[in-house]
């Protein structure tokens, strides 16, 4: 079984990646307003599928980066811009991480 075939369980719900969830099923599951959603969309934190509000479909990514967000206004009153430039940066470094490993792996490989 690969990785990408394993989803994400939140509160006993398997997410259907392809499917995704609405606007107020995430902000259920992040006991969120959609207001803060919507901010959280505009400042380009998280990316939703679909041309409009009420289209909108949110992957577990989704979830992930909403309470990492949370997290880092709550603990640390970082603001939406702050939250914003962060997660893109965690995102870099978790990109770097995955290369490392797989050059690593590519090199133990050939030994």
């Amino acid at each position: 079984m690969d990785q990408k075939s394993i989803l994400p369980v939140i509160e006993g719900v398997i997410l259907e990646e392809q499917n995704g969830l609405s606007l107020g099923e995430l902000c259920r599951l992040c006991r969120v307003h959609a207001d803060y959603v919507l901010d959280l969309i505009d400042q380009g934190i998280l990316e939703p599928e679909g041309e409009n509000v009420q289209h909108y479909r949110f992957t577990g990514k989704c979830i992930i980066r909403t309470e990492k967000a949370m997290r880092l206004q709550r603990d640390m009153g970082i603001n939406l811009a702050g939250v914003a430039m962060i997660l893109d940066l965690l995102d870099q470094v978790e990109d770097l991480e995955r290369r490392i490993r797989e050059l690593e792996a590519r090199r133990n490989g050939l030994s």
